[in-house]
């Protein structure tokens, strides 16, 4: 079968729940994939952040198969022993005291926004069923009804309602004056990306997030982070909030987590938080899974090891300055933040990205008119330079 087969079928049966690039990849390696034709191309997208450590990362690997021929799968009814490694190394890596593991994004986003809940209820003492989180504009958390109820993009919300908006107030990103106007005495929690990557890589004004924390601290209400994309290193540092030194109280992770193997996301906190979910009341099947316990702390361990999150700080700056010096008229602005880059256009940016599909580059365009740019941390300075080939030669040509 080739490239076309394997479309065919895949518009004939699936849900047409996404638009891709008519690329069908067949294996990866690094930096690179391969289709079923054999053209190998560079991925600049990295599963949204889910291969930071690149693709089949072969020290992952190892463990993912050495652990999958012990066990893969045994009830939170029962204990593990990978589970408590897993603890162990996100408390060493980050300090937070504790972590409570699940499996999506999304998944974390929810424990994040029960356990605020919870806190708020047997800490704060927010009368019941009235605690509410503040949300930012321009926000993606993940694709839940709860979820896609607080978000502002109609192509995440329109059609699945109803929703519980007033749980939710909304500020404007950025902005720390109309966040204060949104606080009301039953707010129990602000919860913003510190960097917004499905909005094209939206970096907030210096300050924002300083001034978030000392608000969140002021009123006694949690600043949740949500890290999924942002941290692990995509960003230049380990998390996105540490360029401005503060501290949230919860931290949501995910993707990275996986090295691309398999489904980990997790949420940080300190005991006096995360003690507030008790044996029964929050759980998942899957979440804390033996072998993603084992996959996860292999992961962490490659990007200490590699020094990945050095690695995107420095080829992250040099690919953002390349890309400011192509004499393009169509090109608006660069937005980038390590190996996390938007590339804002003022035209559409599909046929970007399918041009650069033909010359061997994967991107995705995100907003209409912007370019992400992400590529695996493992990625090399002179891969960077042949990509920029490309990618000058698209965008002065078309």
């Amino acid at each position: 079968m080739n490239s076309q087969d394997y479309i065919a079928l895949e518009e004939q049966y699936g849900a047409h729940n996404y638009h891709p690039l008519d690329v069908v990849v067949h294996s990866a390696e690094g930096a690179w994939v391969t289709d079923v034709e054999g053209k190998k191309y560079l991925d600049c997208l990295a599963a949204y952040s889910a291969v930071n450590q690149g693709h089949c990362h072969p020290r992952i690997y190892d463990v993912f198969v050495e652990q999958a021929k012990n066990v893969t799968l045994t009830s939170r009814a029962f204990r593990n022993d990978r589970l408590p490694l897993l603890y162990k190394k996100l408390h060493e890596m980050t300090g937070y005291d504790m972590s409570l593991p699940m499996n999506s994004g999304a998944e974390a986003v929810e424990t994040a926004i029960k356990t605020a809940r919870r806190w708020a209820y047997d800490v704060k003492g927010i009368p019941a069923d009235k605690a509410e989180i503040v949300v930012a504009s321009g926000n993606f958390h993940g694709r839940t009804t709860t979820i896609v109820g607080f978000s502002d993009d109609p192509s995440s919300f329109k059609g699945f309602g109803p929703y519980c908006t007033e749980a939710f107030p909304m500020h404007e990103y950025g902005n720390i004056e109309d966040l204060k106007a949104k606080i009301t005495p039953n707010t129990c929690a602000v919860m913003i990306e510190p960097i917004q990557g499905e909005g094209g890589i939206v970096i907030p004004p210096d300050g924002y997030l300083k001034a978030v924390a000392e608000l969140c601290k002021e009123k006694g209400i949690l600043f949740i982070c949500d890290e999924i994309q942002a941290g692990l290193g995509r960003s230049g540092k380990l998390f996105a909030h540490y360029y401005e030194g503060v501290r949230p109280d919860i931290v949501i992770i995910g993707k990275a987590l996986s090295g691309g193997y398999y489904p980990v996301s997790a949420i940080l906190a300190d005991k006096d938080i995360l003690g507030v979910i008790k044996p029964g009341e929050h759980g998942s099947t899957f979440g804390g899974n033996p072998l993603a316990a084992a996959v996860a702390v292999r992961s962490l361990e490659v990007i200490e090891e590699e020094n990945l999150v050095e690695r995107s700080a420095e080829l992250g700056a040099y690919f953002a300055e390349r890309l400011r010096a192509i004499p393009s008229q169509h090109i608006v602005k660069v937005r980038a933040r390590g190996l996390w880059i938007g590339l804002v256009l003022d035209t559409k940016a599909r046929p970007y990205c399918e041009a650069l599909k033909e010359e061997g580059l994967l991107c995705k365009e995100t907003h209409e008119n912007i370019i992400r740019f992400a590529p695996p941390l493992v990625i090399t300075k002179e891969e960077i330079d042949w990509a920029l080939e490309r990618i000058e030669k698209v965008l002065t040509t078309i």
